[in-house]
């Protein structure tokens, strides 16, 4: 303990004074960074939550209150110390769709539920399954949702309401574009101002992005668009749709009863709480895992980042707010901007709790589009294009997975997209690990010897294939079977050899396959043959 304190040990125990002084000194050392840091993020935080939330179709002040959540709750029980959690754009295609089915009141049962999974998996240390994804079904995830997001809020830049699904948005375009442009004839539509005002709001951010001094790193180009968005409709006087933010936050919050627990009998609703449970898990711990790659601190406990989560969406359940996850924007600013411990994560919904309370009239002067325009800037990032290039170096397999996954989602669900991702996948595997390549080689200085050759696993799917090699063997052949190349070979690969000998002999064809070393593949054991 002294070697943690710093403390030289001369033969006499430190005076407790000392002690208390030094671990003092070492707290506001740390205080000084978490406090910056726990800013930097409340200013990250503070545009994206109420941007998920009316990308989840659900009003501003329940994304806040899912951020105040993530950083008083979570923040304060999180397994990944250094992640901050909150609303996450990866989960506001799933909510939409929920809501948009089932009304905002079916989201806290399930919302509960996915909650007390996520708990129950955490307390069964099931926290690194939930990291056992293919990279394919994740990208082809985070892209087709990137690409749902962008249909939808592009339409919110217009001041028009998005449809349900991803085509349904596309489709309606030339008919929400037309409606904006005609304020510029006088109709009254406020279409066009606020995509100028979205437009902005992009612009602002890929120029911070690109262009950004290295000593302003910590300002947010989130915060910077939508402060610049809102300054020129205020001083414009812009008739636009702005942020509807209760005075009081006690009115964003709708506590679950007994009537809305019952809906949990409806399947459709006990599979999205699943679904819910598994994706926001998943992107969680890939997003801590990334964290830690940002820090030489303490790595993350992904069992009680799990439990953490599932506390944080119980609760989001109870008042019926937006789901949360680790959200990787939000933790690499806070490790960008030096924080230390968790207690940057916990201050930053201190601080998302002090401006709702003190200041909700800020936040409705902000404009919707401008919001929405933060939210199609994200999409298209989520969307990265790149990724496929990123995959060529593992196989076209890969790619045609996270093709596959992300047009699915557009065109179907996200839980149909990330199920199809799965079962491509996993037939992948089953092609990979089913792979066997077979030769024979006669021996030149006597062709009466032969090797049959095989590298790979040989399971009864290779039995045509093998089949096929065995019946070119010439007449009167010894032929030898080494395994040692074999990562397994089953029992009816063995068999097809056997019966091949016993219908050979006739022939003068003898069998010799390596026993001991097919002994040691099945029993595991380590001599040499």
């Amino acid at each position: 303990m002294d070697a943690l304190l710093g403390i030289q040990d001369d033969g006499d125990p430190p005076f407790m004074s000392e002690v208390l002084s030094m671990r003092f000194a070492g707290f506001q050392q740390t205080f000084s960074r978490d406090l910056l840091a726990s800013l930097v993020v409340f200013l990250v935080a503070l545009p994206l939550c109420m941007g998920v939330a009316i990308a989840s179709g659900m009003p501003p002040a329940k994304g806040l209150v899912t951020g105040i959540i993530g950083g008083l709750v979570v923040g304060f029980l999180a397994g990944s110390p250094l992640q901050v959690s909150g609303p996450a754009a990866g989960l506001a295609v799933l909510v939409f769709e929920l809501v948009s089915q089932h009304g905002i009141a079916a989201l806290g049962p399930v919302l509960i539920l996915a909650g007390i999974i996520q708990v129950a998996a955490g307390f069964a240390r099931l926290g690194a399954w939930f990291r056992v994804t293919s990279p394919a079904v994740v990208y082809g995830m985070l892209s087709g949702i990137g690409i749902l997001i962008v249909l939808s809020q592009i339409h919110v830049m217009l001041d028009a309401t998005p449809q349900a699904a991803g085509l349904a948005n596309l489709l309606a375009y030339p008919q929400a574009l037309t409606s904006a442009l005609k304020q510029w004839s006088g109709e009254g539509s406020s279409g066009g101002c606020a995509l100028l005002l979205g437009l902005i709001t992009i612009a602002i951010m890929w120029t911070w992005d690109k262009k950004r001094p290295h000593s302003l790193r910590f300002l947010p180009g989130a915060l910077l668009g939508v402060t610049a968005a809102t300054l020129i409709s205020l001083i414009l006087g812009l008739e636009v749709n702005r942020v509807d933010v209760p005075s009081n936050l006690g009115d964003a919050i709708d506590f679950v009863g007994l009537s809305e627990l019952a809906l949990l009998a409806n399947p459709a609703l006990l599979m999205s709480a699943i679904a819910l449970a598994f994706i926001a898990s998943a992107e969680t711990l890939l997003s801590a895992a990334a964290v830690d790659r940002m820090h030489q601190g303490p790595r993350s406990d992904f069992d009680r980042e799990l439990f953490s989560q599932g506390i944080g969406n119980f609760l989001c359940g109870l008042v019926t707010a937006l789901p949360m996850t680790g959200v990787i924007v939000r933790s690499s600013a806070n490790v960008q901007a030096g924080a230390k411990t968790r207690l940057s994560a916990i201050l930053h919904g201190v601080w998302l709790l002090a401006f709702v309370v003190a200041l909700p009239f800020v936040l409705t002067a902000i404009p919707v589009a401008s919001l929405a325009g933060v939210l199609v800037y994200t999409g298209f990032k989520l969307a990265d294009p790149s990724v496929i290039s990123s995959l060529k170096r593992y196989g076209r397999a890969p790619q045609l997975v996270y093709v596959v996954t992300a047009v699915t989602i557009v065109c179907t669900d996200l839980l149909t997209g990330v199920l199809v991702g799965f079962i491509l996948s996993l037939i992948q595997l089953a092609v990979m690990a089913s792979r066997l390549k077979i030769n024979i080689v006669y021996d030149p200085e006597d062709e009466s010897q032969a090797e049959l050759r095989m590298t790979g696993v040989a399971t009864f799917l290779k039995v045509p294939k093998l089949s096929r090699a065995l019946d070119k063997i010439k007449p009167g052949t010894t032929l030898h079977v080494p395994l040692d190349n074999l990562r397994y070979i089953d029992h009816a690969c063995m068999e097809l050899l056997e019966d091949w000998e016993r219908s050979h002999q006739a022939d003068g064809c003898q069998l010799v396959i390596g026993h001991w070393a097919l002994k040691r593949r099945l029993e595991g054991a380590t001599h040499k043959t």
